[in-house]
């Protein structure tokens, strides 16, 4: 019904308005709902249901290819920009080695359920082309190890059809907000939890008032001045990649066409590898301040329009046509899990690490401070850090997944 993209794009930013909006309100009503319909999910259905409805037509607009090649480099280089090495250093190693155990159980976890999966029903994961069942799952490897960022970006890179790309959000998000429920649930007991795991907690409470100092210290309202700066670093990032991504891609097409099995001859892959260096060499200069200014606060106004440019080109409808993808999804989230708790028992590792290291894979800067909070509300830097690693990562780990499914897929 409605084909002007500026009114279509008037329309999402209204949904994140009032997502936002009645997401802040105090009544208990609100507050129970939120507690039961993660935002996020929102974000990513309410414009579906307009798209599967008619209301709006997310295969014809233009909104998606813009805001994917512009917003969404940016939007890397806001989130990585920000990166504390020192204050991540100071963590302590447990803090590391959860994240890297979340991001090795998101990439056996993929390829093993794929597997397992398809000698059960071998249907489930048939396709070919842009149906190949491993092309849709590749994006949800970029989102359990980095984000919304990291899913768009393997998208652009194997794409996937429009199709299985609705039936593979459906399972990123449903299974992705089912695990986060299980963590807070686990935040309440978690005293408990680290007796089972023979774990010392000490240290959190020395990470929490280090924290709190740190934040105190630095933030800031940003000036005009540091919204053109962050301007100028996002967008120049975004330009200089696109730069170069024409020149290596067309290189490697013409004299090395059998990198195309990976995707390397894509250029839309070197512009995300690109921008992604660019923000973590940017976090070794004053630049980086800019954190403070609200560079990652933007970049999550960036992602969640992305998010509803991705939930425009959802159809519902199509969702049912497979359920056999929630069954990877649960086995894939299994096996994360386990990986994760494994680890956090081996190496008497709390909790609190193994569910925001969990989290921030899985999550990304959404989720993994929301996760941190509800052990302490003064925790939930510690998610964005990670969740920042997590950006850093999520392309290119997400990247050996999918090629790992590919190759389990034959």
């Amino acid at each position: 019904m409605i084909q002007n993209d500026a009114t279509v794009l008037g329309i999402l930013m209204l949904v994140l308005g009032l997502i936002f909006y009645t997401a802040n309100l105090p009544q208990k009503g609100w507050t129970k709902f939120y507690g039961i319909v993660p935002p996020l999910l929102l974000c990513y259905f309410i414009p579906g249901v307009l798209n599967s409805l008619g209301i709006i037509n997310g295969s014809e607009s233009q909104l998606y290819p813009v805001v994917s090649r512009y917003l969404l480099p940016a939007c890397l280089v806001f989130f990585t920009l920000g990166m504390d090495w020192k204050s991540l250093a100071k963590l302590g190693p447990q803090a590391i080695i959860m994240m890297l155990a979340g991001t090795v159980g998101v990439m056996i976890g993929g390829p093993v359920a794929l597997w397992l999966v398809g000698n059960v029903s071998p249907d489930t994961v048939q396709g070919e082309g842009p149906e190949a069942v491993w092309r849709g799952l590749a994006t949800i490897a970029g989102s359990w190890i980095g984000g919304g960022a990291n899913q768009t970006a393997l998208k652009e890179v194997f794409q996937p059809s429009d199709r299985l790309f609705s039936q593979v959000v459906a399972v990123d998000v449903l299974v992705a907000e089912l695990w986060m429920a299980v963590l807070i649930y686990g935040a309440g007991y978690s005293a408990r939890i680290d007796a089972r795991l023979r774990a010392n907690s000490s240290r959190i409470a020395d990470v929490q008032h280090r924290l709190e100092g740190l934040q105190l210290a630095h933030q800031r309202i940003p000036a005009t001045a540091d919204l053109m700066y962050l301007g100028a670093v996002g967008f120049g990032a975004t330009g200089l990649a696109h730069l170069v991504a024409d020149f290596i891609a067309p290189y490697l097409a013409n004299n090395y066409p059998a990198l195309e099995r990976y995707s390397l001859t894509s250029s839309f892959f070197w512009i995300v590898a690109l921008v992604t260096l660019i923000g973590l060499g940017l976090s070794f200069t004053p630049l980086r301040r800019l954190e403070y200014a609200g560079a990652s606060r933007l970049g999550s106004v960036f992602l969640y329009l992305l998010v509803a440019t991705i939930g425009m080109q959802m159809d519902l409808g199509a969702v049912a046509d497979n359920p056999g993808l929630f069954a990877i999804g649960l086995v894939w989230m299994l096996i994360h899990a386990l990986v994760v708790i494994g680890v956090a028992r081996g190496l008497r590792i709390p909790f609190f690490f193994a569910a925001v290291g969990s989290q921030a894979n899985v999550g990304g800067s959404a989720s993994a401070p929301v996760v941190a909070a509800a052990f302490h509300p003064s925790l939930a830097p510690v998610g964005v850090l990670l969740s920042i690693l997590g950006y850093a990562m999520g392309t290119y780990a997400g990247y050996l997944t999918a090629l790992l499914m590919q190759w389990v897929s034959r």
